[in-house]
């Protein structure tokens, strides 16, 4: 049995905050405005999971309006997915990753987060696939105003 699950996120880029894309710590000069760390790629990870488990989305989970998920590592919201999967006999088959951004350039850390994101979901990373995308100074993504990430991901059940 295959489930599908599919997300979208997209958070503003902002000064004074730290850049964290797939777990990964990325230098810049800019971040995320977001209630947590703002990871956008994770968020759609973890989302695509639980929608592919008909379990709603990430504000259901992890509500902006609860103080214990202020700052929290969107690397620990993965894992509580994670648990969510195989409490219910699930494993990852594959995950796709589209990542729209003109402030970062990802394929410098691609592999870096794919090899993370492959931890997370205790997956090989050859099921793990990221790709990117400029907007070519189209919208507030060209003009390197927020980063989107898009993910799809097909459970398989053990």
């Amino acid at each position: 049995m295959y489930r599908i699950g599919f997300s979208e996120d997209i958070h503003p880029v902002v000064e004074n905050r730290k850049m964290v894309l797939g777990g990964v710590n990325v230098p810049s000069s800019v971040g995320l405005f977001g209630h947590s760390d703002a990871d956008v790629v994770l968020h759609t990870v973890a989302e695509s999971i639980l929608g592919a488990l008909a379990l709603g989305d990430l504000g259901s989970h992890f509500p902006d309006s609860d103080t214990k998920y202020k700052d929290i590592a969107s690397s620990i919201i993965v894992k509580e997915t994670v648990k969510l999967m195989k409490q219910r006999g699930f494993a990852v088959n594959n995950i796709d990753i589209q990542i729209a951004s003109a402030v970062i350039r990802i394929s410098p850390i691609r592999e870096e987060m794919r090899k993370n994101i492959a931890d997370l979901l205790e997956t090989s990373v050859d099921n793990v696939s990221i790709k990117a995308m400029s907007f070519n100074k189209v919208g507030a993504i060209g003009k390197g105003e927020a980063i989107r990430s898009q993910c799809v991901v097909m459970l398989i059940k053990k």
